[in-house]
C-alpha cells in the first residue's frame, strides 16, 4: 500500500466530492440532482419557506466560509445569513450559480486533500467549533441532509 491510502485528509476530500458530484454509496449527489432543475423550479418556495435555491445556497454557504480559513484568513460566517441566496433572474443565472457551488466544493476538496493529516486534529479557528476533522465531516453530513430535502422538493415539483 502506498502512503496515500493511509492518509485521512484525501479520504475526507473524496467523501466531500462524492456528495457533490457522485460516487457515494447513496448514489445521490448535488450535481446530478440539480442537473434537470429549472430556474423556475429552483425558485419555487414551499410552505416551509424552503426552495431548492435557498437550500443549495445554504449548503454552499458553509463550503464558501471554510475556503478562506484554509487560505489563512479568519472565519467569517454567520448562521443568520446562510439562507440569503442571491436573486437569480433567469435560467442562465441559476446554472452559473450551480456551477459556482460545484467549483467551490471541488476547490475545498483539493485543499483538504493537500492538508497534512496532523492539522485535522487541530482546533478549527475557535475551540467552540472543534477540530478540522469535525468541521469537514460536518459539511459533508450537512450537505447530505439538505440534499435529501432538495430531492424531496424536486420530486414534489416535478410530479405536478
Amino acid at each position: 500500500m502506498n502512503e496515500m491510502t493511509h492518509r485521512v485528509a484525501p479520504q475526507i476530500a473524496a467523501h466531500l466530492r462524492q456528495v457533490f458530484v457522485g460516487g457515494n454509496w447513496t448514489y445521490v449527489n448535488l450535481r446530478d440532482t440539480l442537473a434537470d432543475v429549472t430556474w423556475q423550479q429552483a425558485m419555487a418556495s414551499k410552505p416551509n419557506g424552503h426552495s431548492i435555491v435557498k437550500l443549495t445556497y445554504h449548503i454552499h454557504y458553509f463550503v464558501a466560509a471554510v475556503l478562506p480559513v484554509l487560505n489563512g484568513l479568519p472565519l467569517d460566517a454567520h448562521d443568520q445569513f446562510s439562507f440569503d441566496h442571491p436573486d437569480l433572474t433567469d435560467e442562465a443565472s441559476w446554472k452559473r450559480f450551480v456551477q459556482s457551488v460545484l467549483n467551490d466544493a471541488e476547490e475545498l476538496a483539493q485543499m483538504i486533500e493537500s492538508l497534512p493529516d496532523t492539522i485535522l486534529w487541530e482546533v478549527f479557528t475557535d475551540e467552540k467549533y472543534g477540530n478540522y476533522y469535525r468541521n469537514f465531516h460536518g459539511i459533508i453530513e450537512h450537505t447530505h441532509y439538505h440534499l435529501a430535502q432538495i430531492v424531496m422538493i424536486k420530486k414534489e415539483l416535478q410530479s405536478v
